[in-house]
């Protein structure tokens, strides 16, 4: 079994994508028969590359170990095989040529004895060919589960401004995970409850679970599955695990404590366990956490609800509903960079008068919302929007990302996106026609668009757009080009450089 503390962040692949890539040319000449669908079960999460006699020291498990045999001996392959076993690893690759012509049949044997997948790699197939078109795999996986978790995502949040947000936000949760869920309450009861309905002992054993997270207690102290065996427990709080998952009658389950102090618990239960699954609950921890808070009424309920929508792209009806609760604003949305402690977020927010703070988890952005004035604050990158209504939050937040970026290329603790007064020389439609009429060779081609926009921002800096951009500066050079091509103009003339800024601001 794979090193769970040393597993790769991206998802791993079944045995079957490798195998059906046309272009390797493997084949599966020997392990355990595939009849109950085995190969789809056993995956791959990295690829490494031996020819030691005995590469069970190098290995962390659930490798596809590729070997030429350089050091294999018919008389050590069983010996060799069983190790490569012990050490966990998924399947083994065997190279034909240059030592072997063909797979030997020691080796083929043993496998089968051992019950390794053996797969055999032509000649015309180098070994880098094999790790490449792994990663590949595993890149495309890790953008389906993103993609999955981001529209999920969105469906909470929107679900969290219904009318009836917690059991809108249950119902949302268990649709995506394609199972069940409910809320206990603080005596055990089911509160709420939605999607499919597990076995009775199923749904036995999520109560079970949730007792053991919300009290620390319970009998057995933590809930067993089929096989008697314990479920893992998760961090503990004041009382005992905030989380803990088991499993019972083929169902996976889990159960999470609420914030709030409350005694509230969610339980899920769904019969199959995909990625991204656990960061989809998180997610719908944190939002019903909030709307059970105590003291927090439909307003802030909605405020809060306001802002993940806005945090995760909230259409512009959905925002003009949302409008009247988030408040009369005018509203300011900042973006920032810095701070080395996990309370760093939160600490910023509050300076800023404000507890509408987001943090993106990939990039280290944090993204808060408030109705103060903003200034600069010690070990903080800031970029601030322009003062925005509610509805008008999408726009300010891309600004505050462009006014960040130039605050990072600048390095300026803090910079403004602000409007100049020559805006209201022209009407707004009348100024955005002829945008788009400027602009129009540049139509479909975004990238063009940011980075002549950042270009234009720092007045032509190869390098300070390059850092803004976080590309080589020869890409912006080569971008640049382009437009000035495309758009058939001298981007060293002032009077255009002018013309093109006004136009990109309209867009």
């Amino acid at each position: 079994m794979p090193n769970p503390a040393a597993s790769p962040p991206t998802p791993p692949i079944p045995l079957t994508a490798l195998l059906a890539d046309a272009d390797l040319g493997l084949r599966r000449i020997a392990g355990p028969p595939d009849d109950e669908g085995r190969d789809a079960a056993r995956v791959i999460h990295w690829v490494h590359t031996s020819e030691m006699a005995d590469p069970y020291p190098y290995l962390l498990g659930g490798e596809l170990l590729l070997t030429a045999g350089v050091q294999l001996a018919d008389a050590h392959a069983d010996t060799y095989v069983a190790r490569v076993m012990e050490a966990g690893a998924a399947a083994l690759g065997f190279g034909v040529r240059p030592v072997y012509d063909t797979v030997p049949t020691a080796l083929v044997e043993a496998c089968d004895r051992h019950g390794l997948p053996l797969l055999e790699v032509p000649p015309r197939t180098p070994f880098t060919a094999v790790a490449r078109a792994v990663w590949r795999l595993m890149a495309e996986a890790r953008h389906r589960e993103l993609r999955r978790v981001t529209q999920a995502q969105q469906g909470l949040a929107a679900a969290a401004a219904r009318q009836d947000p917690v059991s809108a936000v249950l119902h949302q949760l268990a649709v995506r995970l394609g199972g069940h869920a409910v809320l206990f309450g603080p005596d055990g009861a089911e509160l709420h409850t939605t999607g499919r309905t597990p076995s009775p002992g199923a749904r036995t054993a999520l109560a079970r679970l949730a007792r053991v997270v919300r009290t620390g207690r319970g009998s057995p102290a933590h809930p067993t599955g089929p096989a008697g065996g314990p479920g893992p427990a998760g961090p503990t709080g004041p009382t005992g695990p905030t989380s803990a998952s088991d499993s019972a009658d083929g169902a996976h389950l889990a159960a999470y404590a609420l914030g709030g102090g409350q005694g509230l618990v969610l339980g899920v239960a769904a019969r199959e366990r995909e990625a991204g699954d656990h960061t989809l609950t998180g997610v719908a921890v944190v939002l019903l956490s909030l709307l059970t808070a105590p003291h927090q009424g439909a307003a802030e309920a909605g405020r809060s609800a306001a802002l993940v929508r806005l945090l995760l792209a909230a259409s512009p009806d959905e925002a003009a509903r949302a409008a009247p609760l988030l408040g009369p604003g005018p509203w300011t949305v900042v973006h920032a960079r810095g701070g080395d402690t996990p309370f760093a977020a939160g600490a910023l927010a509050a300076a800023l008068g404000s507890a509408l703070v987001e943090t993106d988890g990939d990039t280290g952005t944090v993204r808060i919302v408030t109705d103060r004035e903003v200034t600069p604050q010690p070990g903080w990158t800031l970029g601030v929007s322009a003062p925005a209504g509610a509805t008008e939050l999408a726009v300010a937040d891309t600004r505050a990302g462009r006014a960040l970026r130039r605050a990072e290329a600048a390095r300026a603790g803090l910079v403004r996106h602000r409007e100049t007064g020559l805006d209201g020389l022209v009407t707004p439609e009348e100024a955005t026609a002829h945008a788009r009429t400027l602009l129009a060779p540049l139509a479909g081609s975004p990238d063009l668009i940011e980075t002549l926009r950042a270009w234009l921002s720092l007045h032509g800096g190869w390098d300070r757009t390059a850092a803004a951009l976080a590309v080589h500066r020869n890409t912006v050079r080569q971008r640049i080009a382009r437009c000035a091509a495309l758009l058939d103009t001298d981007l060293d003339d002032a009077d255009v450089r002018m013309e093109l800024w006004f136009a990109l601001r309209r867009l």
